[in-house]
């Protein structure tokens, strides 16, 4: 077996030969996580929908490494519209809610493609 594990969210591809993410040692480093449905296989219009999803598949690719939102040291959020942060901050405060006890982030504005209206990439520190 190789140095590298690479992780999956069920449900969530890219069309790119990529993993959803990748663990090495105990850091976790994840390609783009998109607001795709795992059940459908779609994503959905709403930026709220496409938020709050895009936070569930951080979720799901984090336990696939053995890891939570609580090892997450730093997020890079995208974003298609500036007006998509006010979605982007409800579903933070309800993945991080101790100001005190939060990972860094960035958000850039970004042209995305395919339907996607917010994506995100991590890196996390497992125990």
């Amino acid at each position: 077996m190789g140095k590298r594990q690479t992780l999956e969210i069920p449900g969530v591809t890219h069309s790119a030969p990529i993993p959803m993410g990748v663990k090495i040692g105990n850091l976790v480093f994840s390609s783009g996580i998109m607001g795709r449905d795992p059940v459908t296989g779609t994503l959905p219009d709403d930026p709220a929908r496409q938020t709050e999803l895009m936070f569930r598949n951080m979720r799901t690719l984090l336990e696939q490494a053995g890891g939570t939102l609580d090892d997450v040291a730093h997020v890079t959020v995208f974003v298609k519209d500036d007006a998509y942060r006010e979605h982007l901050n409800r579903e933070w405060l309800k993945a991080f809610p101790d100001a005190h006890d939060r990972p860094a982030r960035h958000t850039l504005l970004w042209n995305l493609s395919g339907g996607m209206l917010i994506q995100c990439e991590l890196v996390a520190v497992l125990d």
